[in-house]
């Protein structure tokens, strides 16, 4: 695995647009089939009161906002909205709960339920369930886990700025626990809170020298939420978004990029741009966990409109089939 600094980096998100994209589609042909597209489902399975602090995050207790919580929901009404997302052409089934961290017991319990569920379904689940140790993940992967989702979020220096109730090591540990489990991981962040342009960079590099490098790796456009503290941030410049995008795929050639949150405010032609830029991922459904997501027509109909069609193997068969 090439070790990247800071300035190569920052070379490679500030080349010409056209040469950035030619050389992420390069990688993108690569090791992966460059029509398909990884169709993700998220499921909210215990909404809001989490004591984290996350400033960007309506489930925050901190923070007042319009979001009424929900308890854990109980296996067979997950297991529904599975099969509904399996009819719906999605492939893997993520589950997300509003936890600080995994407790064992009654819970932890149902979702391990849930998780022997889904997989039985024929997709591939994910969860993120907050902090998690080891023997919780080996669980998991027992239970028929195929990922596990813990996202950086930001880089190490701007981190204390967005959260303050964990520590960017205890994420770090996170990882290396469903790594040790055998788990894939799934690691992102979240573009527009405030950061630098080098911020941003810090984070792919922090991403990139993961050893493996994750599996998948969500980029996510802040969306403000009303009573949180990143309510009035401004939007993203569009440019700079598609250029993480692309340095991304260019850094990690074989994970899966994924964009997640921030795309009903973007046009077709800068998700089109996205696709182009190496991204082959995206959530179906009307919600990502509580934030809004594009309907699942809209999402086929802008596929179609590209020539691009859902991924039906698994990623790594995908490549040796590109390749």
């Amino acid at each position: 695995m090439q070790a990247y600094d800071l300035k190569t980096i920052r070379e490679i998100y500030e080349l010409p647009l056209p040469e950035l994209f030619f050389r992420a589609q390069q990688v993108q042909r690569q090791h992966h089939d460059p029509a398909a597209v990884q169709l993700c489902t998220l499921q909210s399975i215990k909404t809001g009161r989490c004591p984290e602090d996350c400033k960007y995050c309506p489930q925050s207790s901190h923070y007042n906002t319009d979001l009424q919580p929900e308890p854990l929901m109980n296996v067979e009404a997950v297991l529904a909205n599975a099969r509904a997302a399996r009819e719906g052409g999605a492939a893997r089934f993520c589950m997300g709960a509003a936890w600080r961290e995994v407790r064992d017991g009654a819970q932890f319990d149902s979702v391990l339920a849930t998780v022997k569920g889904v997989s039985e379904l024929g997709l591939e689940v994910c969860c993120t369930l907050g902090m998690l140790s080891g023997p919780q993940a080996s669980r998991l992967k027992e239970a028929g886990c195929t990922v596990y989702n813990h996202n950086l979020d930001t880089s190490r220096e701007f981190y204390p700025e967005i959260i303050t109730t964990r520590t960017y090591d205890e994420r770090l540990t996170t990882l290396a626990n469903v790594r040790q489990a055998g788990l894939q991981v799934c690691s992102g962040g979240i573009l527009g809170m405030g950061e630098t342009v080098d911020d941003r960079l810090k984070l792919l590099r922090e991403l990139a020298t993961l050893d493996p490098q994750p599996d998948s790796v969500p980029i996510n456009a802040l969306v403000p939420v009303p009573g949180t503290p990143l309510a009035e941030k401004a939007s993203l410049d569009p440019f700079e978004f598609v250029r993480i995008i692309a340095t991304a795929r260019i850094l990690m050639p074989r994970s899966m990029v994924r964009l997640s949150a921030g795309r009903t405010e973007m046009s077709d032609e800068l998700q089109a741009l996205c696709f182009l830029a190496g991204a082959n991922s995206i959530f179906l459904g009307e919600k990502l966990l509580t934030t809004p997501n594009p309907e699942r027509s809209d999402d086929m109909r802008l596929l179609n409109r590209l020539g691009l069609h859902p991924l039906t193997t698994a990623p790594v068969e995908a490549a040796h089939a590109a390749g």
